[in-house]
């Protein structure tokens, strides 16, 4: 069988064809919701192989043809794992025709007994992304940088570096191992070589242990000794690095206002909170001083809710809800500032790219909402139930009284005001479609004709 799928996009056709064969392409079109990543990248669309990781060690290897490659219009892959390939045979060749000035057509055109009904929402959520990865490129359009990242293999990092790489810019990787590639660099934390950042336009720095846990005092050593002290060594090192970074940007959290703020209105310029989380906030921040005072744009990305199914709270949520199991937390009138994992990678970006915009940067989308509508609406996006409310002792339980006050309870009506007077626009400022896209419940027929139409077809 024959199935086709084609999305229009606003961007001219060499643009579009080119974005495919830049590092990190297979990255960001793999949608979140499926069991998969990526074990490695082709180095060619011309006769390159790419590799995909499934669950249980299975291997998705994807091998371009060189005899469908033809630029900028299309290029050919085909499923080559031995002995999986005769049980289900795929060959996809991504075709790209121009629109009109400024716009392409792209089709994925898939020869494969898999039923179109499996595969749309994928092709889908790839055309969308697709759109709107270039459409943020082009608004934070920078001419190439060398931008150093912390955390690089995180959840946000994975997403970032890619979003970084496909825009056309160089990537280097802080490890704590040994490098193994040119585009890695061996950090130590507590005393980072003098040489780590020569060449190095940006400083992205990710890396700290997570914050969720049972809050003992194991753990609340974790969290601050991982942050507040390397970040401050690495502040240093740029501060010192002879023509080094010139901008350098660390994240931070919303915890910096506390855990009970109620329906007060929390901008940037809001005053520091009480609790563990606001004080490791207020020094994680402080941390960053050295690089401010030697006349480093610096940035400080104060983050909420991250939502993405690789990680964070939907992850665990995701299969929960899917079940009809989910529910609210406690009362469910707590305000959660959240933001979509494609939209705090913009952030970064934007904090990378714009010169000016320094200090701190509220990352969370301008609609918060409370635990109660955030309950309703991830359910009714599953088409699930969702009335199973989880009592308050739940979570004392897990996370302990403080943790479960200052994660699962916690109670903060942040708004991104920073961004929004720099005329910020957000892909998902709606909890409803960032949860559509992200979990792959976005309705084909939202999209009929604009800058993400899809059309799909089989014979």
């Amino acid at each position: 069988m024959v199935i086709e799928f084609s999305g229009v996009v606003s961007a001219p056709l060499d643009e579009v064809f080119a974005w495919h064969g830049l590092p990190g392409a297979i990255t960001r079109l793999t949608p979140p919701w499926q069991p998969v990543r990526v074990g490695s990248e082709a180095g060619s669309l011309r006769d390159g192989t790419a590799e995909l990781v499934l669950p249980g060690g299975l291997k998705w290897i994807a091998a371009h043809e060189a005899a469908g490659y033809e630029p900028p219009h299309h290029f050919v892959d085909r499923f080559s794992t031995p002995v999986l390939s005769a049980v289900v045979p795929w060959r996809h060749t991504h075709r790209f025709e121009a629109d009109g000035p400024g716009r392409t057509v792209v089709t994925d055109r898939v020869e494969t007994p898999v039923p179109a009904a499996l595969l749309r929402k994928m092709f889908a959520y790839r055309h969308r992304q697709l759109a709107e990865d270039l459409a943020a490129q082009r608004r934070h359009w920078h001419e190439p940088l060398t931008v150093a990242v912390t955390g690089a293999s995180g959840l946000v990092g994975t997403a970032l570096t890619a979003l970084l790489t496909t825009g056309g810019h160089r990537v280097i990787r802080l490890v704590r191992r040994a490098a193994r590639t040119p585009d890695e660099r061996t950090w130590r934390p507590e005393e980072p070589d003098d040489r780590l950042l020569d060449g190095v336009d940006a400083v992205v720095h990710l890396a700290g242990a997570s914050v969720a846990g049972r809050f003992g005092e194991r753990h609340r050593r974790a969290v601050r000794e991982s942050r507040i002290g390397p970040t401050r060594k690495l502040a240093e090192l740029a501060a010192r690095t002879p023509d080094g970074p010139g901008v350098f940007v660390s994240a931070s959290a919303v915890g910096f206002y506390g855990s009970e703020r109620g329906d007060e209105v929390l901008a940037e310029s809001a005053e520091r909170g009480e609790g563990f989380l606001a004080d490791v906030v207020g020094e994680w921040e402080a941390a960053t001083e050295p690089a401010a005072a030697a006349g480093i744009r610096v940035v400080r990305v104060r983050t909420g809710l991250v939502l993405s199914p690789r990680g964070g709270v939907l992850r665990l949520q995701y299969p929960l809800f899917a079940a009809g199991l989910g529910g609210p937390l406690g009362t469910g009138k707590q305000w959660m500032p959240w933001i979509g994992i494609d939209d705090l990678t913009d952030v970064y970006l934007r904090a990378i790219t714009d010169r000016a915009l320094a200090g701190v940067v509220n990352a969370v989308s301008p609609q918060p909402v409370r635990n109660n509508d955030y309950t309703r609406v991830l359910a009714g996006v599953l088409h699930r139930p969702a009335v199973l409310a989880v009592p308050s002792f739940g979570p004392r339980l897990l996370l302990g009284a403080d943790g479960a006050r200052e994660l699962a309870f916690a109670d903060q009506r942040v708004q991104p005001q920073r961004l929004l007077d720099a005329g910020h626009q957000f892909r998902h400022p709606w909890l409803r479609d960032a949860l559509a896209h992200l979990l792959g419940a976005t309705p084909e027929a939202e999209s009929t004709g604009g800058p993400h139409a899809v059309r799909h077809g089989a014979r």
